[in-house]
């Protein structure tokens, strides 16, 4: 893998401009690939989504798209022509390639046409300032990818305006996790925290914490959230919330069940405590 930042090489076109591949041994295609595996994504500070849609829609949100991948299907789409335009106006690279190339890329047997290799975006708790009825989510390690695509994809849906990732977490633009949030990765800010740094970010923090837990915890849907901030702390799948974190909750919830299942899936038991506490915020539309 380069080191640099564009993909470059002496054998790589220079941006803006457009190069065929065909070929599994095309060192870019060989990059690309790489980008499966997360030491590679964090070296170059970069990430793939697919979808023709998708791309777009993450152009148009002021994402920089570093690499537009589109299939030879696609040649003459008026939409792929003009991303593949705005892409090497943003000094880009935009490869045509083959379907066994894209597939190998994105790692399916039957991938979208179009693929787009983004920049990384990271916020640090300095810039979090919640205000007014914003909500947003703290995770302590979550794992799962598809748990933590899930929940950010359910977090664009309510309205919250970002999750905060606390320690040892699940990379959020793995392929898989990507794939889960269907675009929503490019709507919801990321945070990442230490564990004492978010223990330290809560003192000053004067808005609701909401942890859910066994414990001491009463229904969530008898917690005041309205007309204040509110950051719902979610545990780790196995082992939930920590008692640390616990401790420095305004309030403990618990989801009633009936059944016989012990737990809820991590990223269902987050979307039902978001619904709640998003109640007031969201109406249907007059449509």
């Amino acid at each position: 893998m380069t080191k640099d930042n564009d993909f470059s090489r002496k054998d790589t076109p220079r941006t803006g401009s457009v190069k065929e591949v065909t070929s599994l041994t095309n060192p870019i295609v060989k990059d690309l690939r790489a980008l499966s595996m997360k030491k590679f994504r964090d070296q170059q500070g970069v990430f793939l989504a697919e979808g023709l849609k998708l791309v777009i829609d993450a152009i148009d949100q002021g994402w920089r798209i570093r690499t537009l991948v589109f299939s030879k299907a696609g040649k003459g789409n008026p939409l792929v022509e003009k991303v593949a335009a705005r892409t090497k106006a943003g000094g880009g690279l935009v490869l045509e390639a083959s379907e066994k190339v894209i597939a190998a890329i994105t790692r399916k047997d039957n991938p979208q046409m179009v693929a787009g290799v983004f920049d990384q975006r990271f916020e640090t708790l300095d810039h979090l300032r919640p205000q007014g009825n914003d909500t947003y989510i703290a995770l302590d390690r979550v794992r799962d990818p598809g748990n933590l695509g899930t929940i950010i994809r359910t977090a664009d849906a309510v309205g919250a305006k970002g999750i905060i990732l606390i320690g040892d977490c699940t990379d959020p633009y793995s392929m898989e996790t990507v794939r889960a949030t269907m675009g929503s990765v490019f709507a919801v800010p990321l945070y990442r925290a230490k564990h004492d740094e978010f223990v330290n970010w809560r003192k000053s923090y004067k808005g609701v914490l909401v942890g859910t837990h066994l414990k001491g915890a009463v229904d969530y849907r008898t917690i005041p959230y309205n007309k204040q901030p509110v950051v719902l702390m979610m545990g780790n799948e196995q082992q939930g919330l920590p008692d640390d974190l616990a401790q420095i909750c305004t309030h403990l919830a618990r989801i009633p069940q009936a059944g016989r299942a012990d737990s809820l899936n991590l990223a269902i038991a987050t979307g039902v405590m978001l619904y709640e506490i998003r109640r007031d915020a969201l109406v249907l539309d007059d449509r």
